[in-house]
């Protein structure tokens, strides 16, 4: 057993770390609540925009590049991690994900970081043409719309011929689920039904099309990334919860072990006494 001094040490230790983690849960649980507003309020017009992007793009007969579904020989793929740790699964979930997509012999993968975490690890194996990872430090729509402006341009140029976006999606605080979109080309619509309805378009389907496109593409990359902060937080907040909870079980098991240490040493300095004053008396 370890002596009083050294339990001492390690329960002011585990209750020093225990004071870190619930910091940590309550500033995540704080900022949760306002990231998690924001891509509630976000979600429905972004899907609504690209339900009717695709609505539009499947009934179009048109050269459109960015419609044009061909087959794929040049991937780029957006993996959106975090810059800090300490959340649990959320940002090597994402990087298993990327390298299991990059495993296709048939394709030429190259990656697009948005997050240290997920730059660091797969700078190492594959080829990362670009990390934005102050994106973070300033989430606004106009910093993200340089980035998916960037993304349209270098898909025009046949740089690449399918650009995908992985990124955690917000369920809860306690569930994120991953996942892998398509950015381009824009996919047609999955129900087909809604398309044979007649509609009068002013201008014509053509130019709703073209001036759609590039706000839809904006639109879906700012709502990637708020999906993925709100769920960065409540990875954080549910790890640290976990953490909190693991420290103060071991720290009350500490205090047992220090408290029968402490009983057994003062049990043995009586005895001691006792058998001294006997062996004196004799």
């Amino acid at each position: 057993m370890a002596n009083l001094k050294e339990i001492r040490n390690r329960i002011s230790s585990v209750s020093s770390t225990m004071q870190i983690t619930n910091a940590m849960k309550m500033v995540s649980a704080a900022k949760l609540k306002k990231a998690q507003d924001a891509i509630v309020a976000m979600r429905p017009y972004s899907n609504k925009l690209t339900g009717i992007l695709q609505d539009l793009s499947s009934s179009i007969d048109s050269d459109n590049v960015f419609i044009q579904n061909t087959e794929a020989n040049k991937t780029l793929i957006i993996c959106i991690t975090s810059n800090r740790g300490l959340c649990g699964g959320f940002n090597s979930n994402i990087i298993k994900k990327c390298v299991s997509l990059a495993s296709n012999k048939n394709q030429e993968v190259s990656f697009l970081c948005l997050g240290k975490k997920g730059s660091d690890i797969l700078s190492k194996k594959h080829n990362v043409i670009l990390t934005k990872n102050e994106i973070f430090e300033d989430m606004s729509f106009e910093n993200v719309k340089e980035i998916a402006d960037l993304l349209i341009q270098k898909f025009v140029d046949e740089e690449f011929e399918k650009i995908q976006i992985v990124y955690n999606r917000f369920k809860n605080a306690a569930t994120q689920i991953i996942t892998n979109e398509q950015f381009l080309p824009i996919l047609p619509a999955d129900d087909q039904q809604e398309n044979n309805q007649n509609y009068i378009f002013e201008p014509s389907k053509l130019e709703i099309v073209n001036e759609l496109i590039p706000k839809s593409l904006r639109t879906q990359l700012f709502k990637a990334l708020r999906d993925s902060y709100a769920s960065e937080h409540g990875a954080r907040m549910t790890a640290m919860h976990k953490a909190t909870d693991n420290a103060t079980e071991l720290r009350d098991e500490l205090k047992l072990t220090y408290n029968k240490a402490r009983q057994a040493a003062i049990t043995n300095e009586i005895l001691e006494i006792v058998g001294g004053a006997e062996a004196l008396n004799n």
